[in-house]
């Protein structure tokens, strides 16, 4: 009888302990610097002639946000599925031919402006405070913009918007990383790293894969 007891009061208060271990949702948004990695401009040739002059790609600047929710294995580990809005891309600079224009490409720009849903499922530990996470991630491409300038002597001579979304993979698989930090008052921050893993062209023929760095604020609910 006293064993039977000492069990059933052991499972109530593992019942309570587990029971405080409630999910806790949040919102998080912030910056993003994406850029890709491989053939990047040969997935644009078809658009953009660059044989001519020497071209310099750069990271797009974009933003982020979403919700989260953070779900506890234990006091320190918990898995957190996320859904975020997250801009993407790269521009390139330089000595760019537009076909049949070729003149203009003294200081032509071309920006690639990529929108995706980032949906990741990721591993926390929280060391008092301080937190560490990676995890698999997918992402869907809702639609992709390849906007391009060209100007002489300061003045703008072309600016042409070209709806790239089916030159483009409409999913990408990878990973995601980084560290954080959760203050007591709900509030967290983080930096994490992308990692792409799947060729964004939509024929696959090319190596390039996507590239982002995001840094956020979030809030617990």
């Amino acid at each position: 009888m006293k064993k039977q007891y000492l069990l059933l009061t052991l499972m109530i208060i593992s019942g309570a302990s587990f029971a405080q271990l409630k999910p806790v949702f949040g919102f998080r948004a912030g910056v993003t610097s994406s850029g890709m990695r491989g053939d990047a401009i040969n997935s644009l040739n078809n658009m953009l002639d660059f044989t001519k002059g020497k071209i310099s790609s750069g990271s797009r600047t974009g933003f982020f946000a979403g919700g989260y929710a953070a779900i506890p294995l234990d006091e320190t580990f918990s898995i957190e599925p996320g859904l975020y809005y997250t801009q993407k891309g790269m521009e390139f600079k330089g000595a760019i031919g537009f076909k049949g224009a070729e003149f203009l490409g003294a200081n032509a720009k071309a920006k690639l402006n990529e929108q995706y849903i980032d949906m990741p499922i990721i591993l926390k530990a929280n060391l008092n405070g301080f937190q560490l996470f990676a995890g698999p991630q997918v992402s869907y491409l809702t639609s992709a913009q390849l906007r391009t300038t060209a100007g002489i002597f300061g003045i703008n001579l072309l600016s042409y918007t070209t709806n790239a979304t089916n030159q483009f993979n409409r999913w990408d698989a990878g990973v995601t990383g980084g560290i954080g930090y959760q203050f007591t008052n709900g509030i967290n921050v983080t930096a994490a790293y992308d990692h792409g893993l799947t060729k964004i062209d939509a024929n696959r023929n090319t190596n390039s894969y996507n590239r982002s760095v995001k840094v956020g604020i979030g809030v617990n609910f």
